[in-house]
C-alpha cells in the first residue's frame, strides 16, 4: 500500500514547516474578503499560523500574514484568531 503524502505549510510566526492540519489558515478570497478558514478548503490566497499564542503574536507583530495575503488585515481577524488559539490550547 502506498503511503499518502501529508501536505505541509510554513507557519507565519515561527517559520517552521508543519502538517497543514496542525495550522490555522487565514484566507483572502478572490473578492478580497479576509476570513478564518478552519476547513482549509476555501478558495483564495492563504496564510498559516500555528495554534499557539506565541506564533500568532510574532506573525501579527512582524506583519507576515498581511504580507503573505498582500493586503491589510482587519483587527477583528486577529481577535478571532486569538480566540481560536485559546480554544486549541485550552
Amino acid at each position: 500500500m502506498q503511503q499518502r503524502k501529508i501536505p505541509s505549510r510554513m507557519c507565519n510566526g515561527c517559520g517552521e514547516m508543519k502538517p497543514k492540519r496542525e495550522l490555522i489558515r487565514i484566507v483572502r478570497s478572490p473578492d478580497g474578503k479576509i476570513s478564518l478558514d478552519l476547513s482549509g478548503k476555501a478558495s483564495g490566497r492563504g496564510a498559516y499560523v500555528c495554534r499557539n499564542a506565541e506564533c500568532l503574536a510574532k506573525a501579527e507583530k512582524n506583519g507576515r500574514i498581511a504580507r503573505n495575503l498582500q493586503t491589510s488585515i482587519p483587527h477583528e481577524i486577529f481577535t478571532n484568531l486569538k480566540a481560536e488559539v485559546e480554544n486549541a490550547e485550552g
